[in-house]
């Protein structure tokens, strides 16, 4: 009762909670509807977790643009084409070329 009651009165399309219960009602004539309760029952999860913590790479990585840490079997290899790391320093650049930029035009003020 005290969730709802500090909730804002007024809801946006960025709430959360609108969002979950939107999604969990079903809607008659909905033609997903028969394919999802479906799946819902045919998916079986695979639990890869040990003690409900999900086993991480613990030595150090090469960051990629996903965020996504490599998986606990890793052997340490990068076996990419390159492009991460071509990625990477040209965003760099960028962001330099734009520092340096404002450096010098802010500098006779």
């Amino acid at each position: 009762m005290v969730h709802e009651m500090s909730k804002p009165l007024a809801r946006y399309a960025d709430d959360d909670d609108l969002e979950r219960a939107l999604k969990a009602q079903e809607r008659e004539g909905d033609p997903m509807l028969d394919y999802i309760k479906r799946h819902q029952k045919e998916s079986v999860s695979i639990d890869l977790t040990v003690g409900g913590v999900r086993k991480k790479y613990m030595g150090s990585y090469l960051p990629n643009r996903f965020n996504v840490a490599p998986g606990h079997r890793w052997d340490g290899v990068d076996r990419s084409n390159g492009y991460e790391q071509k990625w990477f320093e040209a965003k760099n650049a960028k962001k330099a070329t734009a520092e340096e930029a404002w450096k010098w035009s802010s500098s006779d003020m």
